[in-house]
């Protein structure tokens, strides 16, 4: 190890967004070789100093918007950092680990997952859906479906009722309605159009439509209302005894992939981007029905999530790396960051809802990591606890994690959330 008194001495200003933290801004001198733990000592030094605050926090540091990893001699030298000026470090509170909470077992490989409010929703290789609370309670199962359900999404959920919709592999989304007080679901509309397995679902910001992506290579737009307007004169109980159902047909179909759809997201009221097999990510205009934006990758695509927050788009894809994309971005790369930790194929993520700069991914390494896009090499944690691949996951409820997977559970971790700005 370098002899401290030959290494050189760098100017630093500590700063921080979290007020309650702050500590004088004038620049100190550290030596180079200073590490995340000898910032973190010297922070709570100078918070004892400033304002009597005798309880250790634990820091996470960022020089040139990245997370500090190694020495900040390596850190700078790595990014081409000029020393001659003062070195600013902004410091946040370290985000605490999710702790784990229930597991939820189901007969069957579970694919498909998605959190509102108080409730769980799941899709199963048996062909079923599950609700259970967040306390991991059953509370129904579902049949209806003829082959694997490989996503789900809700629709509207209020107090003594709710709408979702379920996508299979035998070629139908069906929307169903669900009475809470009594707790009965009906299916309302089966939506046929797909000639081959559905792969997933995604409803638009006001609820009104959602789209599906298949095997079939077609991305289809419908309507999520319960009411149709479409009525073929049948009365209602004979109409449900005739189709389990009213059969509903798409709105548009919009061509343009050439292998499956894996994974599609709306990213503003008329705007969809896909995920597929065939490498390529698409920007789709729903409204026209026309592809606005094409982003080729080098390997299949898996899924694909979009942020509100930092309008950043997040995939997960066949050669173990999730990559960071700005959508918007007309001149550069297109890939912004590239996150690597998985050992196998990069099955699912979802961004926080809450935080521009987290999500998490799960994977064939059976493993779920919460991320800061901060740290692209490092995830903050890995949650553990599923014994085979990781088939899905979400995050809209802010305070849960969920993920589901080919050990027929789904895993459930606390997520607390940490107040980056007071």
């Amino acid at each position: 190890m370098a002899d401290l008194a030959t290494l050189p001495q760098y100017q630093i200003r500590l700063l921080t967004k979290q007020q309650q933290y702050a500590v004088p801004d004038y620049p100190l001198s550290v030596h180079a070789s200073i590490t995340i733990n000898e910032l973190n000592t010297l922070v709570n030094e100078l918070l004892k100093e400033s304002n009597s605050r005798t309880k250790q926090i634990e820091f996470d540091f960022l020089v040139c918007s990245q997370f500090l990893h190694t020495t900040l001699l390596e850190h700078v030298t790595e990014r081409g950092l000029s020393t001659e000026d003062v070195i600013n470090i902004e410091y946040i509170e370290k985000h605490p680990p999710p702790e784990p909470q229930d597991c939820l077992i189901h007969d069957d490989w579970v694919s498909a997952v998605a959190v509102c409010k108080k409730w769980i929703l799941t899709g199963c290789y048996d062909n079923t859906l599950h609700i259970w609370t967040i306390k991991g309670k059953h509370h129904l199962v579902i049949p209806g479906h003829t082959s694997p359900v490989k996503a789900v999404a809700w629709v509207s959920l209020g107090d003594q009722t709710g709408t979702f919709v379920s996508a299979s592999q035998d070629q139908t989304a069906i929307i169903w309605d669900w009475n809470i007080t009594n707790n009965s679901v009906d299916c309302i509309h089966i939506c046929k159009g797909h000639e081959r397995g559905l792969e997933t679902v995604g409803v638009n910001y006001d609820k009104t439509l959602m789209a599906t992506g298949a095997w079939d290579t077609m991305l289809k737009i419908w309507s999520t209302s319960v009411q149709d307007g479409n009525e073929d004169g049948e009365s209602a109980p004979k109409r449900l005894k005739l189709d389990h159902g009213k059969t509903r047909t798409p709105n548009r179909t919009m061509k343009g992939h050439k292998e499956a759809i894996s994974g599609l997201v709306w990213s503003d009221k008329n705007e969809i981007i896909t995920s597929s097999w065939d490498h390529t990510l698409k920007v789709w205009d729903s409204e026209i029905g026309g592809i606005k934006h094409e982003i080729q990758g080098n390997k299949s695509f898996f899924d694909v999530d979009y942020s509100l927050l930092s309008r950043s788009v997040i995939t997960a894809s066949a050669d173990k790396h999730i990559r960071l994309y700005d959508p918007r971005s007309a001149e550069g790369a297109l890939v912004k960051s590239i996150f690597t930790s998985h050992t196998q194929w990069v099955q699912t993520v979802r961004w926080s809802t809450e935080d521009e700069h987290l999500f998490i991914s799960g994977a064939y390494d059976n493993t779920t990591k919460l991320w800061d896009t901060r740290s692209p090499n490092a995830p903050l944690f890995d949650l553990s606890g599923h014994e085979d691949k990781v088939l899905c996951c979400n995050w809209s409820n802010p305070m849960l994690i969920v993920s589901g997977g080919a050990d027929n559970t789904v895993r459930i971790f606390k997520s607390k959330k940490i107040d980056h700005i007071s």
